[in-house]
């Protein structure tokens, strides 16, 4: 959340008195409720992060319908979540240059027309350039409505307008995959996205009514033109560059055996350049897109290496639990859904529980354990076997709803110890962005490792599957008779007995590659804690920027 927009919000409120009449709560800019604003924030908010999780456990039916393969549907998750961070980059000099409101509303119009084209996408092609057009849209909306809130309500209410806000963004992911699942399951897999068509109209009519500008936004607005202060077009092409080009490496990579193709060669040197070209360039401008010096500290630095690492586990999780429930358990999407929903009111309860308690005890203890939370959880999902049950799936993801909350809201206080006010709202968009781009790359990274992995276990369970093994032999031998006695002849016997077997072998070796993907994921988190003891320790009772 924004702590520039936290810290301007003294005249944020049109030079109001916010200790006018003890009880009365000061207008809004433009005379409006700051409660109908939260109201319609929130909705906003809440229908553009209910879209990081509605369609994970639709991807099955999104394959079918586009016929794809679940790997390649995969991009429908991560293409959004890449085209997100970018957009967050910019989101803060857009909104200063352009206007809180005008920034808001485009951000909503494209959103909301790009979700109802996600909806009447006729090919894979399609639906991914209108997801990147959506990413787009909705990448600005959530930090722009945190300093939206900060500059409606005096300091005294922003704590319940928060509430309110960070409600409706814990509640979206939790409703996410239930909701899709269902209308994946009973209408169809284009109202995930076609749902946004009527929220978005009515969230945008209501801001165009609702919303102005605060004196103080205007005048900075003002001060921009004046000095003639320009967005860095470059680095911001630069970083566009970079995140695209290494996200189509990571997706396309293992389809397309890596750098024995040259298209992969082509996208990896064009990655590097852009990285390397972004550095210098970055460095040098006076307003950089980001700031890399911020990811250069050890405080910061560290922050964000912990978000990505989160944001990893939080969406692979998200996408391969369903997957792996609807494709070798017979679970429904809506069923599939049903299993993160526990998770996600658990996450709900301790987002209150761990709010009240970290003004007294340190981000970084409260982040390592979180860690070690997770990564416990991640563990717990190795033992994973053919009659795993509901719950089995349903208190792994308690366990994560657990330890999330522990992280997500002590990086808040632990990534702004020591830096300038001025590197506020850099520090909320890199945060951002870390928890994204850490998505996108957890996704990538359990898609190769589940790839790889069944390939090697393929191998080698193969390896048993021989006449001359008289373990394949007896479990030929009963699988044959058992054909038999429910009516089969000997021959159609036997090979109902082969198929089984080669059945049987798959199924496994589905489970040994995603017991894998636990295991990495359970590395990436275990590997947040070292990180987490380092960071120091800050100031408790207000250590963090109001507001964030």
């Amino acid at each position: 959340m924004s702590a520039a927009a936290s810290a301007q919000g003294g005249k944020g409120n049109g030079g109001q008195d916010t200790g006018e009449k003890a009880g009365a709560m000061p207008k809004a800019p433009g005379g409006h409720s700051p409660w109908a604003i939260a109201l319609v924030v929130s909705l906003a908010t809440f229908m553009e992060v209910l879209d990081t999780t509605i369609a994970n456990v639709a991807l099955r039916y999104i394959s079918g319908g586009l016929a794809v393969g679940p790997d390649e549907a995969a991009w429908v998750v991560t293409s959004y979540l890449v085209a997100n961070a970018i957009v967050l980059t910019a989101s803060s000099f857009l909104a200063k240059r352009f206007g809180r409101k005008a920034f808001f509303m485009w951000s909503i119009a494209l959103f909301t027309v790009a979700s109802v084209l996600c909806g009447f996408a006729w090919n894979l092609e399609s639906l991914l350039v209108f997801r990147v057009l959506q990413g787009l849209g909705g990448g600005g909306m959530a930090p722009l409505a945190q300093s939206i809130l900060a500059d409606s309500f005096p300091p005294a209410k922003r704590g319940q307008a928060f509430a309110l806000y960070g409600l409706a963004v814990v509640v979206a992911p939790v409703v996410g995959p239930t909701l899709g699942g269902w209308l994946s399951d009973n209408v169809s897999w284009h109202w995930c996205f076609l749902i946004n068509g009527p929220i978005g109209l009515i969230a945008l009519g209501l801001m165009h009514v609702l919303l102005e500008d605060p004196p103080g936004a205007v005048e900075e607005r003002r001060r921009l033109r004046r000095a003639g202060v320009r967005f860095d077009l470059v680095g911001f092409i630069l970083v566009a560059t970079f995140l695209g080009a290494l996200e189509v490496v990571l997706d396309e990579g293992q389809r397309k055996d890596w750098f024995g193709s040259n298209f992969i060669v082509i996208f990896a040197v064009i990655c590097a350049v852009a990285f390397v070209a972004m550095i210098p360039w970055e460095l040098t401008r006076k307003n950089p897109v980001v700031d890399l010096r911020l990811l250069g500290t050890r405080q910061f630095g560290s922050c964000f290496l912990v978000m990505m690492a989160t944001g990893a586990i939080l969406i692979a999780t998200t996408q391969f639990v369903p997957q792996l429930v609807q494709e070798y358990f017979g679970y429904t999407a809506t069923l599939a859904g049903l299993v993160l929903a526990p998770g996600g009111l658990v996450t709900v309860f301790m987002m209150l529980v761990i709010g009240r308690i970290s003004g007294k005890v340190q981000p970084k203890y409260l982040i390592a354990l979180g860690a070690a939370i997770v990564s416990a959880a991640m563990y717990d999902l190795t033992r994973l076997y053919g009659d795993t049950s509901f719950w089995f799936f349903a208190w792994s993801r308690i366990y994560i709803g657990i330890g999330l909350p522990m992280i997500f809201i002590s990086i808040t206080a632990a990534s702004y110890e020591g830096i300038d006010k001025s590197q506020t709202d850099q520090a909320s968009a890199l945060i951002n962005v870390a928890r994204n781009v850490g998505g996108s790359m957890g996704v990538s990274l359990a898609q190769n490792v589940l790839a790889y992995r069944q390939q090697f276990h393929q191998s080698r369970l193969g390896e048993s599957i021989s006449p001359a093994n008289p373990n394949y032999q007896d479990a030929l031998r009963t699988a044959t008779q058992y054909f038999q006695t429910h009516g089969a002849s000997g021959v159609e016997a036997r090979n109902q007995a082969i198929a089984w077997i080669g059945q049987q072998l798959q199924t496994q070796v589905a489970f040994w590659g995603y017991i894998d993907v636990f295991w990495s994921l359970c590395l990436v988190s275990g590997a947040a804690v070292p990180l987490a003891m380092i960071l120091s320790k800050v100031k408790l009772g207000g250590g963090a920027p109001a507001g964030h």
